[in-house]
C-alpha cells in the first residue's frame, strides 16, 4: 500500500484522460475502483489493472452441490473471470464542489504478484467534503498514454466534535449462485435508494468452500472476488458509496475456520494463503480491528474474529477465545475513551443469537461461553442504553435483547432471499423481531433538539421496512 500525506502532487486544473482501448498493449479497469476505510481526513482507494474492458461471460459455475474445477480448464475462461495485465495506476482527487486544483497520486505500477492490484491511501483530506477520484490505467511503458478511467465519489466523515446526521448500510453474505437478479443483487440498488453514506459488508463477502467452483488455490480464490465484484449492481453501488469489508471464514479459507485448522477440501489452499488474498482484494486496514469515528452521533468498532481464535474444537475455559487478549483489551480501552453519542459494535459472527444448538463458533454459543459470558458482563458493567450491537453471519434477520445483560444485537440478514434459513425458530426470551428472509439494515443518526436519536430499520431485498426501532439518548 502507499501512503500518500502531504506531499500529494498539485495539478491546476488537471483533466482526465480518455480511454483509448485500441492500443495493442492497452489496460483497462474491469474490476472498477472502491473506496474504503473512510475517516475525517483519509481514505483508501482500490483499483487493479485488467487485460480486458470487461468481465468474460460464458457458461456459469456456481452454487450447490459445489464442484471442483475440471483438470485442464483455465481460471481465465470461466464466467465472470477478469484477467488480469501489469500497467500503471495514477489517482486524481478533487473536491466535488471545486473545479480547481486537482491532487494527483502519481503513476505507479501493478503487478501479477499482487494480482495486478494497487491501494493508494489518501491522508490531510477535509473532514465532511465529498470528493471526486478519477484512477487512470495506461500500459507499464514509458510515457504511455492512459488507455482507461474510472470514476467514483466519496463524502469523508465529519469531525469528531461536529453535529452532522449520519446513515449506513450494513449487509452479509452473498453467494453468488443464489443473487436474485442477472446483474448481482437486489439490496444494492435498495441499499443505493436510501442514500448511504458508506455501508458496511460483515464477512462472507464471497464463498470458497461451499460454492463452486471450490477455491483450492489463491488463482482460484482470486477469480471468486472478481466473479462478484464485477457484477454491474455491486459495480454500479460503489462508484458513489464507500465502504468498510469484514472478513469471515467462507470469505478466508472453510467454514468455521481458524489459524491452524487442516485445510481438508480446500487443500492445498492455507488460511494464511485466504488472508493475504483478502487483504489484497480489497481497501486495508492497517489493521484487521479498528475504530471509526462519524462525527459526534457515531463512533464504530470492526472487530476480527479469525486472525486470532483458539480452535473452535478447543476445551472451553480462560485460554479460549475468539478476539485475542490484545484485541480484547484495544476494544474496553477505547470504548471507555470515547465521547461518541452512539457506540456501536460491528461483528461477523453473534455475540447474542441465540443460535443453533449444534454451532461452535461464535460468542451465542456454548463452546464459546467462558469468554461470551465475560464480554456481554463487561459490556452491562461498562457500557449504557446507547451501545448496541450490529452481526452478519447469520442468514436470518433479528433484533435479540440478552436476558440476563440487556445487550442488544441486530443481524443484518443475508443478501438474498435463496440464501435465507438456518435459524433454531423465534425464541421470546430473547427476540423482539425475527424474521427469515434477506435485506440488509439501514442506521440513521441524528438528533431531537439536545438529544442524539438512533433509528434501525431491518428491510426486505426490495428496501421495505420490515421492522423498525427509534431510540433517544439522555
Amino acid at each position: 500500500m502507499i501512503r500518500v500525506l502531504g506531499a500529494l502532487v498539485l495539478l491546476a486544473g488537471a483533466a482526465a484522460a480518455q480511454p483509448a482501448g485500441d492500443a495493442a498493449d492497452a489496460v483497462f479497469l474491469a474490476s472498477g475502483v472502491r473506496v474504503g476505510e473512510v475517516g475525517a481526513t483519509s481514505a483508501v482507494v482500490w483499483t487493479r489493472t485488467t487485460a480486458e474492458p470487461q468481465r468474460r461471460s460464458g457458461q456459469e459455475i456456481s452454487g450447490r452441490p459445489v464442484v471442483t474445477l475440471a483438470p485442464g480448464v483455465e481460471v481465465s475462461t470461466l464466467e465472470g473471470a477478469v484477467p488480469g495485465a501489469a500497467g500503471e495506476v495514477r489517482v486524481v482527487v478533487r473536491q466535488r464542489v471545486d473545479d480547481g486544483e486537482a491532487r494527483v497520486v502519481d503513476w505507479q505500477p501493478t503487478a501479477a504478484g499482487s494480482d495486478f492490484t494497487r491501494q493508494v491511501r489518501l491522508d490531510g483530506l477535509a473532514a465532511d467534503t465529498r470528493y471526486v477520484v478519477t484512477v487512470e490505467a495506461r500500459p507499464a511503458a514509458p510515457e504511455a498514454d492512459a488507455t482507461a478511467l474510472e470514476t467514483v465519489t466519496f463524502r469523508t466523515a465529519p469531525r469528531p466534535d461536529q453535529r452532522r446526521p449520519i446513515r449506513f448500510a450494513a449487509m452479509t453474505c452473498q453467494y453468488y449462485g443464489r443473487r436474485d437478479r442477472p446483474d448481482g443483487f437486489r439490496i444494492y440498488p435498495s441499499m443505493a435508494a436510501v442514500r448511504p453514506d458508506f455501508y458496511l459488508s460483515i464477512g462472507d463477502n464471497v464463498y470458497y468452500d461451499n460454492e463452486s467452483p471450490r477455491v483450492t488455490s489463491v488463482e482460484l480464490a482470486r477469480y471468486h472476488w472478481q466473479r462478484m465484484f464485477t457484477l454491474p449492481a455491486i459495480a454500479s453501488f460503489l462508484r458513489s458509496v464507500p465502504g468498510y469489508w469484514l472478513k469471515d471464514d467462507h470469505d478466508l479459507l472453510l467454514n468455521d475456520s481458524w489459524p491452524s485448522i487442516e485445510p481438508g477440501i480446500s487443500a492445498p489452499m492455507t488460511f494464511e494463503q485466504g488472508l493475504a488474498v483478502f487483504v489484497e482484494q480489497m481497501p486495508a486496514p492497517e489493521r484487521p480491528y479498528r475504530t471509526v469515528r462519524w462525527g459526534k452521533g457515531l463512533q464504530l468498532w470492526l472487530v476480527e474474529g479469525r486472525d486470532f481464535r483458539s480452535p473452535n474444537d478447543m476445551a472451553d475455559g480462560p485460554g479460549k477465545t475468539i478476539w485475542g487478549a490484545e484485541q480484547w483489551r484495544w476494544l474496553r480501552d477505547s470504548l471507555l475513551a470515547s465521547d461518541a453519542d452512539w457506540k456501536v459494535l460491528v461483528s461477523p459472527t453473534p455475540i447474542v443469537g441465540p443460535d443453533r444448538s449444534n454451532k461452535a463458533d461464535n460468542h451465542a454459543n456454548a463452546a464459546f461461553s467462558h469468554e461470551g459470558d465475560a464480554i456481554r458482563e463487561w459490556f452491562r458493567a461498562n457500557m449504557d442504553d446507547r451501545f448496541l450491537v450490529i452481526v452478519g453471519d447469520r442468514h436470518w434477520q433479528y433484533h435479540s435483547v440478552h436476558p440476563e445483560t440487556g445487550l442488544d444485537e441486530f443481524s443484518v440478514g443475508p443478501a438474498s432471499d435463496a440464501h435465507a434459513g438456518g435459524t433454531p425458530g423465534e425464541d421470546p426470551e430473547y427476540h423482539r423481531f425475527h424474521r427469515v428472509g434477506g435485506g440488509f439494515l439501514s442506521v440513521d443518526v441524528d438528533w431531537v433538539g439536545e438529544r442524539p436519536r438512533i433509528v434501525l430499520r431491518h428491510r426486505d431485498v426490495s428496501g421495505r421496512v420490515v421492522y423498525e426501532i427509534e431510540r433517544l439518548g439522555s
